[in-house]
């Protein structure tokens, strides 16, 4: 369980990124963060993992949490396997090293987001695509109870985004809390249960993803002309019509 009581956030005296910002993130339940650049979508995830301090709230959580930052790099010549094993480090007694068990979890975590065939290249050679599907198997192997990832899917191509969203509908399905940031309210109808849209300062809404996010809604928070259609795929896909908030590129915003 993860729960913010008030949390608000801000650079100077009276200037507030955020404010106001109360949910209890339940096992199981996923909670999709949108805004625009700059309205404190990382800021708040990095408050919820301990990398920033609040201005004023409280946050409580029970156990630890993985977090996935959106861009990581590191100088030093890891294989992708030795990356995903450091989120078992919160498993050992200081000055342990991985055992089999923590070996097979990382193994384990690294086949789920499809990277298995590459656990001993090095990290730093892989795309940024596939190094943010290490990051995400590092999370998993933390066995984490609440997972926290900034963008998990903005350097995937489609197929892997796909990967990633149900990859993440399945970690929710086994008990863990997911809390992610994106600016595609399309994969947020698609695995969350609850949206949270940052317009600035205090003006922060929080409701169920399925009608929170709503053309106009979506139009509003990135100034955008935005469509909802209704997708009758169910032939396809064997489930219920799905309902997607598509953009118009060719047009310009309103003002």
């Amino acid at each position: 369980m993860l729960e913010l009581d008030g949390l608000g956030f801000a650079h100077e005296r009276g200037q507030w990124l955020f404010r106001g910002i109360s949910h209890r993130l339940v096992p199981g339940g996923i909670l999709t963060v949108l805004g625009p650049n700059g309205r404190g979508k990382t800021t708040l995830l990095r408050c919820l993992v301990g990398l920033a301090t609040p201005t004023e709230g409280r946050i409580r959580a029970d156990g630890a949490i993985g977090f996935v930052p959106q861009n990581h790099r590191t100088p030093f010549a890891y294989t992708a396997l030795d990356m995903v094993l450091m989120g078992r480090a919160r498993h050992l007694r200081p000055l342990a090293t991985p055992g089999r068990g923590d070996i097979r979890r990382a193994e384990t975590a690294l086949e789920r987001v499809g990277l298995d065939h590459l656990a001993h290249r090095d990290y730093p050679t892989l795309s940024g695509g596939e190094r943010q599907l290490v990051l995400i198997a590092r999370a998993i192997a933390s066995e984490s109870p609440v997972l926290v990832l900034d963008e998990p899917a903005s350097a995937l191509d489609l197929r892997n985004q796909g990967r990633v969203l149900h990859l993440l509908r399945g970690l929710a399905d086994e008990g863990r809390g997911i809390v992610l940031t994106t600016h595609h309210p399309d994969h947020a109808m698609e695995i969350a249960d609850t949206a949270m849209l940052m317009f600035g300062g205090a003006d922060v809404r929080i409701g169920p993803a399925d009608t929170l996010l709503t053309d106009s809604t979506v139009g509003a928070l990135y100034g955008v002309r935005a469509h909802a259609l209704v997708l009758d795929d169910a032939h396809d896909s064997g489930g219920p019509p799905r309902r997607v908030i598509v953009t118009r590129y060719d047009q310009e915003p309103p003002v």
